[in-house]
């Protein structure tokens, strides 16, 4: 069988009509790559909100498990809509739910943890030459029940699905055209990082910085299965989650609830000259800290009262050289 390479694409990009057929090209644009495909998608836009904003008006405390049936609906109606629309284009697709998709999940509705992955059915498909599209967030138990994976719960999604194919790359696109060492939205002149670690991704990620689900890295990191992260609206390059360890280079900073930040690269712990840099900032603002921790890959500062984006821009401007990018 050809190289399997799955590709996830987030509810920004599936928002509409228009943006499916931007989906629908770079799919079939990969397929036409002689690589059999399988698609993860999230619910359209802001329809997850939707469908839990409509549940809560009508019980304030709806069961665990009517909600996981009800917002599973939101990706098996966008996966629906791209099979049709592949389909009219002239290429063979299937829609698969997570249950089809033989997904099997512990009985933990809201936040379920996948167990295993069954193979089977979506090898049958990819033989047959189709694009098989398979519902994100989803699962089914040992009791037949639909459980869902919480929120980014469709990154988890894709990067299982792509370790137990034991798929060649999992891209995973969005409306953002990789990870940024800190926030564009908050700090000027931010650059674009080719390439981070396994475990680099799983502190910026725990940090709270909404690029990758931390469970999706934590699976990748198991299998050794890279995670491209990609604009679904350009065709930028797009940075590149993998075992390969660079050399020992600050890569983000991250602002985490307005007091705390921090400094992630590996070997930080090491870094002598980054720790002065940032105290040396702490003591020019007079900032009053609760807590400083340090782990290989990591500093930590919690901070009395908040961080202004200003301070946060200079703290890049110190520790983030041009040559590490």
């Amino acid at each position: 069988m050809d190289d399997i390479i799955v590709l996830k694409f987030g509810g920004s990009s599936v928002a509409d009509n228009e943006k499916l057929k931007i989906v629908a090209d770079k799919i079939t644009n990969m397929y036409d790559k002689n690589n059999n495909i399988v698609v993860i998608l999230s619910a359209q836009g802001k329809m997850t909100d939707r469908l839990i904003g409509e549940a809560k008006e009508l019980a304030r405390n709806a069961e665990k498990r009517e909600l996981d049936a009800l917002v599973s609906c939101g990706e098996q109606m966008a996966a629906a809509k791209l099979s049709i629309l592949l389909n009219s284009l002239g290429y063979k697709a299937i829609s698969l739910t997570g249950w089809q998709a033989g997904i099997y999940t512990n009985n933990t509705n809201q936040n379920a943890i996948i167990q295993n992955i069954n193979t089977e059915r979506i090898l049958k498909e990819l033989e047959q030459k189709n694009i098989v599209i398979i519902t994100g967030f989803q699962g089914i138990n040992e009791n037949m029940d639909i459980t869902t994976f919480g929120r980014g719960g469709s990154d988890t999604s894709a990067v299982a699905v792509a370790a137990a194919l034991k798929a060649k790359n999992c891209y995973i696109f969005s409306d953002v055209d990789g990870i940024y060492t800190a926030d564009p939205n908050k700090v000027k002149d931010t650059k674009k990082l080719h390439a981070l670690s396994y475990e680099e991704m799983l502190e910026i990620s725990s940090e709270g910085a909404k690029v990758l689900h931390n469970r999706c890295v934590e699976i990748g990191e198991k299998f050794k299965i890279p995670i491209i992260t990609k604009s679904t609206f350009n065709n930028k390059p797009g940075t590149v989650i993998s075992d390969i360890i660079e050399e020992n280079t600050i890569k983000s900073i991250i602002k985490k609830d307005l007091s705390r930040v921090s400094i992630v690269g590996n070997g930080i712990i090491r870094n002598i000259d980054a720790m002065k840099s940032v105290l040396d900032i702490v003591q020019k603002y007079k900032l009053d800290m609760l807590e400083f921790d340090v782990t290989e890959s990591k500093i930590s500062i919690t901070f009395k009262n908040v961080v202004e984006d200003d301070i946060l821009e200079e703290i890049q401007s110190k520790l983030i050289k041009e040559e590490s990018i």
